[in-house]
Order: structure tokens, then C-alpha cells, then sequence
């Protein structure tokens, strides 16, 4: 059985399934190797825009590590070279990559949606980052990622706490960008890709890129970086549609090009 699954799910928007419920839709050598090509194959199409992430069965996002493995010796199998743990938090990724998360996103599997560029979740959903309570570090990400998301004072006692957060009590925080209601995290995570899909592709991605390092970078050397974005875009086709059909007063149509 594919422990991850990967469809066309609305147009230009894949979506990536983390598929064993049973086990919480932990990460094991299986998951992390298929979840790698997964990221691979997304970003290599030039007719996806967008991806979503999300896990099977409506209980659980993902639990993080399975517990299984690592207790059989097996942690190195999490790991991939490019993604590093489950094949995914340390991918170069370009394209806009939404978390839906439906139930618990849990430790690793916090640490997946962390990696994300957007979160949606279902009202009972909830977050956290549990790995001090079993004598392990959040070394995927998450002991810095979610500092980046939240006020400092909050973040850091999560990580030392290991509590765990409402899916309400994320997005005031702003850690998450909406919250619907029980079974429609995926439905919520959909239709925000189809509004990032509605604009031009290649200007979003150049956009993200420089966005995400906001907080690695000075103002001088990030003004640098937007500068570069918007000369890449200018040698587009859609960077002369975009203009015209405010001209011709119409709905832009973008290529990717």
C-alpha cells in the first residue's frame, strides 16, 4: 500500500496525502521516501501552482515520528538526503505548499506543517510540540520554526512544555491562517490554493521566495532579492497578460509562462 498518496485535486493544485491512519500517519522509511518524491514531483510540474499537505483519516495530521522505528534503531530511515525528516522539512521547495490539518499535528507532525508556507485546520484540531516529554529535541524544525511563527515568550515555553495548543488559540497567534469547522480542513486548504492558483504563477513563486527569507536577511540585501524576482518575471508572457487584461478589462489568463 502507498503510505503517500499524490493527485490532481482541483486545477493546477496537487495534493499530497500522508496515508497511514491506522499508525496516526507516522513517519516511517516508507513515508519519508515516498513523501520526498512526492515534493519532487510537484515541483517539477510546470502545471502544478500549489500543493496541499494533509494526512489520512480525519483523526490525526500526523503523530511525527514513528516510535516503532526509532525504538528498532531505524531513526536514519525517518531522514532523507534533500527533505531530511519524512523526506519533506528541508526540501527546496518553491511552489506555495498548505498544511491542512485535521485533528492533531503532533511532535514531527507539527513540525510538517511548520515547514508548510500556510496552515489550515479544523476547529478541534490541535498543535504541539511534545518531544521534551520523551527526552528528544524538536530537531526538525521546530524548536526554531515555530519561534519565527509566534511571539517569543509563548513559543518558548511550548518547546519547553510540550503543551499542547487549540486550533483557535493558533490562529490568534497567527501560527495558523484559518480555522473551519470539524472535516473541512482540507475543503479550507483547497480553496485558499485556488485563490493563490487564480493569480500568476511565476509571480507568486517569485514573491514566496523572497518572503520566506524576511527574517535571514537585511532590508538591503532583501530589497537586492526583490529586485532580482522582478526582473525574472518581466521576461514572462505573463508578466505582459497581466497588464493587458486590466486594459481590456477581462480576467487575466495566466500561463505559467
Amino acid at each position: 500500500m502507498d503510505t503517500v498518496l499524490y493527485e490532481i485535486a482541483r486545477p493546477h493544485v496537487a495534493l499530497v496525502t500522508i496515508n497511514r491512519p491506522d499508525a496516526r500517519n507516522a513517519v516511517n522509511s516508507q513515508v519519508a521516501i515516498e513523501l520526498d518524491a512526492a515534493v519532487k514531483r510537484a515541483e517539477r510540474d510546470p502545471d502544478v501552482w500549489a500543493v496541499v499537505l494533509t494526512g489520512a483519516g480525519g483523526v490525526a495530521f500526523s503523530a511525527g515520528a514513528d516510535l516503532k522505528e526509532v525504538a528498532n534503531g531505524n531513526i536514519d530511515g525517518l531522514y532523507t538526503p534533500e527533505g531530511q525528516f519524512a523526506g519533506f522539512v528541508k526540501h527546496k521547495r518553491e511552489k506555495a505548499w498548505i498544511a491542512a490539518v485535521e485533528g492533531f499535528a503532533l511532535a514531527g507532525g507539527c513540525e510538517l506543517a511548520l515547514a508548510c508556507d500556510m496552515i489550515v485546520a479544523s476547529e478541534p484540531s490541535s498543535f504541539a510540540l511534545p518531544e521534551v516529554t520523551r527526552g528528544l529535541v524538536a530537531a526538525a524544525g521546530g524548536v526554531y520554526r515555530l519561534v519565527r511563527a509566534i511571539p517569543k515568550a509563548l513559543a518558548l515555553e511550548l518547546i519547553a512544555t510540550g503543551d499542547r495548543i487549540s486550533a483557535q488559540r493558533a490562529a490568534d497567534l497567527g501560527l495558523i491562517n484559518a480555522v473551519t469547522p470539524a472535516g473541512d480542513a482540507l475543503a479550507g486548504a483547497l480553496t485558499l490554493a485556488e485563490r493563490i492558483c487564480a493569480n500568476a504563477p511565476i509571480a507568486v513563486r517569485e514573491s514566496l521566495n523572497v518572503a520566506r527569507m524576511a527574517l535571514d536577511l537585511d532590508d538591503d540585501e532583501l530589497f537586492e532579492r526583490g529586485l532580482a524576482a522582478q526582473d525574472n518575471v518581466r521576461t514572462t508572457v505573463d508578466f505582459k497578460e497581466g497588464p493587458r487584461a486590466f486594459v481590456e478589462k477581462r480576467a487575466p489568463i495566466w500561463t505559467g509562462r
